[in-house]
């Protein structure tokens, strides 16, 4: 690979980490406003605030946990230690 090459996939790789990160902080505030604005309609509050917060918490780990999986196992499909 020449130089522009690895430029390009080292600034994919911020561009993707970047948009983890935005993701990792806005979709639980997302999630969480939500229940904030259910909590105000039924006069619970915290609970669907903390429940959401937490179901999008969660979500996301075992979305990327999978992912992460997923990615591995390709990977180690490419070796040259993979079974025929």
């Amino acid at each position: 690979m020449d130089a522009s090459g690895d430029r390009q996939s080292l600034y994919n790789g911020f561009g993707d980490t970047m948009s983890r990160a935005v993701e990792f902080v806005a979709t639980p505030a997302i999630f969480g406003w939500l229940g904030h604005l259910i909590d105000g309609r039924t006069g619970t509050r915290p609970t669907f605030t903390l429940v959401l917060a937490c179901v999008a918490v969660v979500g996301m780990f075992l979305r990327y946990w999978f992912g992460y999986v997923h990615a591995m196992e390709a990977e180690e499909a490419k070796g040259p230690w993979r079974k025929p």
